[in-house]
């Protein structure tokens, strides 16, 4: 674990990725991941670079360097889960095992897919995770205790397929009826588990990857051809691309479709992993707040935070994830209204300096935030310079930046954005410690 501020910053600028052949990264993440010989071999996409920058009077080092592949899939199988916005498992990956030592505990205050949260866990650090979208929890919790696969199966079993119920909107557009009727007798029985307190760990898988079958582009999905389920248009735009495409909702086996997902998901999970998860799960904490104030979250308790807050009204969340929140039944418009996002920079600068005023008190002394943002309106705004003072403000140490640079953007360029043209092209973390 590094313990002063400047070894982190040679870190930073010395750091060269390498692959199979280079020797402790690529063993490391193979142990973790279960993937023979870690990551493929792979060149430096350019040197590092490091440019200074004036951040509250000071010099700050920001550091161009290529920290994680830019090859897609190369995390643990268990964040294979859509949410919008969300980062690589390498990115808190590489700060914990650099910052943290086992059993520490690790923050995520913008919650989302739970990618720092899984990551230590597997890890073996102690996670605590807070979002404003409730449905964050439900696609979180269930991987810190992954049941097995004869489980879920026999479970899958037990569930009456037949006893379907009106769903309440109109989704004749994504789904065959005999699918939404199978839909719809799944999310009945997941209710009332739920309602007569018998809700399980293998009800809570199963209803997270439900959450996450429900719309997508291949047959791995309950619905016909459509956007991704982190990204699901409306009635009206299905119907235009039912049209436009001559298609018609097929019948989809649910149960089969759930237990497939289960099967890749779970297939880098080994005995020593679920092990660490069962104690991240009992040690750790999952909750729905904001993240400005993290209830039950004590002063001076978290070593380190890797997290990434939504940027300047970029996504809507609530509406990207209706259809989720329909079959989990949440409000979406709730939802919608909790999880506006500021359009003007000085509100979310605002915002985001309460935030850092909370990272603040609960971090403990030499602790360290990551704090991961990127550059939006078409590359003009670089959101690094935005979020570094407001650190400094807040009583925090700005250490460094580290840019990141990869050839995609966060957006899919399947879905009509050009690669490194629109949405965050950049992974730009400001690097604060909590002075000694």
């Amino acid at each position: 674990m590094i313990a002063r501020a400047e070894t982190m910053v040679d870190v930073l600028r010395s750091f060269e990725l390498r692959g199979a052949a280079g020797g402790a990264r690529a063993g490391e993440q193979g142990e973790l991941w279960g993937e023979p010989g870690g990551f493929p071999v792979e060149k430096k996409v350019a040197p590092s670079r490091t440019e200074t920058i004036e951040v509250a009077g000071r010099p700050i080092p920001r550091i161009h360097n290529e920290l994680w592949t830019a090859r897609q899939r190369q995390g643990h199988s268990l964040h294979e889960i859509s949410y919008r916005a969300c980062f690589k498992a390498e990115l808190p990956a590489f700060f914990i095992e650099r910052l943290t030592a086992k059993g520490d505990r690790v923050l995520d205050p913008f919650l989302g897919r739970g990618t720092t949260t899984i990551e230590a866990g597997l890890r073996g650090r102690v996670p605590v995770g807070s979002d404003l979208n409730p449905l964050c929890p439900l696609l979180v919790e269930p991987r810190l205790a992954p049941p097995r696969l004869p489980e879920i199966e026999e479970r899958l079993a037990e569930i009456p397929w037949g006893k379907g119920e009106d769903a309440g909107i109109d989704l004749s557009m994504f789904y065959h009826p005999e699918t939404l009727a199978k839909i719809t007798a799944l999310r009945r029985y997941l209710r009332e588990r739920r309602e007569a307190g018998r809700e399980d760990s293998i009800d809570r898988w199963i209803r997270l990857v439900a959450i996450n079958r429900l719309s997508g582009h291949s047959r791995g999905f309950f619905s016909v051809y459509t956007m991704p389920p982190n990204q699901a248009v409306g009635p009206e735009k299905q119907r235009e691309l039912n049209a436009r495409r001559g298609q018609e909702p097929p019948a989809r086996d649910v149960a089969e479709l759930v237990l497939r997902k289960s099967k890749s998901l779970l297939r880098s999970l080994r005995e020593e992993q679920r092990a660490r998860l069962r104690v991240a799960h009992a040690r750790g904490t999952i909750t729905e707040g904001p993240a400005d104030r993290l209830a039950g979250v004590a002063e001076g308790s978290v070593a380190l935070t890797v997290t990434s807050p939504p940027f300047v009204d970029v996504v809507d969340y609530a509406r990207d994830n209706w259809l989720r929140c329909w079959f989990a039944e949440i409000d979406a418009e709730g939802v919608r209204e909790r999880l506006t996002t500021p359009r003007k920079l000085d509100d979310w600068a605002g915002a985001m300096g309460a935030v850092l005023r909370e990272l603040y008190r609960v971090t403990r002394i030499g602790g360290w935030v990551a704090f991961e943002v990127g550059e939006v309106r078409g590359g003009k705004l670089p959101l690094d310079e935005i979020v570094a003072p407001l650190g400094v403000e807040a009583g925090l140490d700005c250490v460094a930046i580290a840019v990141h640079t990869q050839e995609f953007t966060k957006t899919a360029n399947c879905w009509g954005v050009a690669n490194n043209s629109k949405g965050t092209n950049t992974n730009r973390v400001v690097l604060f410690r909590r002075r000694l």
